[in-house]
């Protein structure tokens, strides 16, 4: 990867804005009351993030323009799924975010070699994506990714699926306090919300064992189908301690069953 590039895919780096905490405050309040000035100024003021995450990628191989615009879409990721209630830095949620992007690109790069053309159509239609679901507040069709760019619908299916590389449930989201979140925690378990697993497991004597918040905790997440986030906001704590709780009333739990 070269080494000290100033200009990249056509941003001047040495002329980045720097962004102080409150700005990015601002910015953010702004970004939350839907503001699109904001969330492109919030963007271009985390560029500095993506340039340090790439550099950990200077013994690739890799085009440096395609590394930073792979970390431009992680930055845009975070900034759009970011809450800023968890009393997280946005750069410990953003970086683990832009690291597991660039390193899906570098698995998917190595075992198939996507022409140039095909990755910036797809880049462009990701891109437009993300723009149109946060200015219609809701996921665009591909028809509509069509005309936003001006690529034909056919091409952006296949420039799509020729960078397509699946997500690993392990893939971390942020890291807080030494407690790594990853995507399965993310994820509600609907389909043992909608079957009757439960009632064929003896569990009702391991969910004595709990405290009152592990317990509710438990039930939340394994009954009724309940996020991680989605459980924080119901008990009122942070998404790193629910995760630190579940993990612990697994824990006992499972020392009850196999004892």
């Amino acid at each position: 990867m070269a080494q000290g590039k100033v200009e990249i895919c056509g941003v001047n780096t040495s002329k980045l804005p720097l962004l102080k905490n409150a700005e990015k405050e601002e910015l953010f309040s702004r970004i939350e009351e839907g503001d699109k000035e904001a969330r492109e100024q919030y963007i271009e003021g985390n560029l500095r993030l993506v340039l340090s995450v790439i550099k950990r990628f200077s013994s690739s191989n890799e085009n440096v323009d395609d590394l930073f615009q792979i970390g431009c879409i992680g930055l845009i990721k975070a900034i759009d799924n970011f809450d800023s209630s968890l009393n997280v830095k946005f750069s410990t949620y953003a970086v683990p975010m832009i690291i597991g992007e660039i390193r899906r690109f570098l698995r998917d790069n190595n075992s198939i070699r996507v022409s140039r053309s095909l990755k910036d159509t797809a880049y462009k239609a990701i891109y437009a994506k993300e723009s149109l679901t946060r200015r219609n507040l809701k996921e665009p069709t591909i028809n509509e990714i069509a005309a936003e760019i001006g690529i034909s619908k056919e091409d952006i299916v296949y420039a799509l699926d020729a960078i397509q590389n699946p997500m690993s449930l392990y893939e971390p989201i942020y890291t807080d306090g030494g407690d790594t979140l990853y995507v399965m925690d993310q994820i509600s378990d609907k389909k043992n919300k909608e079957e009757t697993w439960v009632e064929h497991l003896s569990l009702s004597e391991a969910m004595k064992r709990l405290g009152e918040r592990e317990h509710e905790i438990i039930t939340l997440r394994f009954f009724e189908g309940k996020t991680q986030m989605e459980v924080a906001d119901i008990i009122g704590i942070s998404q790193a301690q629910v995760s630190r709780l579940e993990k612990n009333a697994l824990r006992i739990m499972k020392n009850y069953l196999t004892a």
